[in-house]
């Protein structure tokens, strides 16, 4: 089993392709912060996506009945084994973390070419070296 941090750039690539993935599956929510601690927030329900607002930076946890957001992330991390992701953690920017586990692991599959989603994430984003065109 491997942890991965995503990079921000390819977040929104990364979770739209993830929650296209998702069959059936059920997720169990645990937030903690220093004002809560560490406390079960859903339990085993069905999970409908995870999505990132680059617009409003934030992360929505959609599971039936319930919508987790998540405000100023700062870090993003997928737990996978042999190609399969565990576990999503995201912590925001009061060091609060949001922990969501999934019943079965969710395989996302390959991107075109036979890259990793992640990569390919990565690599559709440009760095903070080399803007676009048109930003001046």
């Amino acid at each position: 089993m491997g942890t991965e941090q995503l990079d921000k750039s390819g977040w929104a690539l990364y979770f739209d392709r993830f929650s296209r993935a998702l069959s059936n599956t059920d997720a169990q929510v645990r937030v903690s912060s220093l004002q809560l601690g560490s406390q079960v927030e859903a339990e085993w329900l069905r999970l409908n996506g995870i999505t990132y607002d680059k617009k409003d930076d934030i992360f929505v946890v959609a599971l039936t009945g319930l919508e987790h957001i998540i405000h100023g992330p700062k870090q993003a991390y997928a737990e996978s084994e042999d190609g399969a992701v565990r576990s999503v953690q995201i912590i925001d920017a009061e060091g609060g973390t949001c922990l969501v586990q999934f019943r079965q692991a969710v395989t996302t599959g390959k991107a075109e070419g036979g890259k990793s989603v992640v990569d390919e994430a990565a690599e559709e984003s440009f760095p903070a070296s080399d803007p676009p065109a048109w930003t001046g």
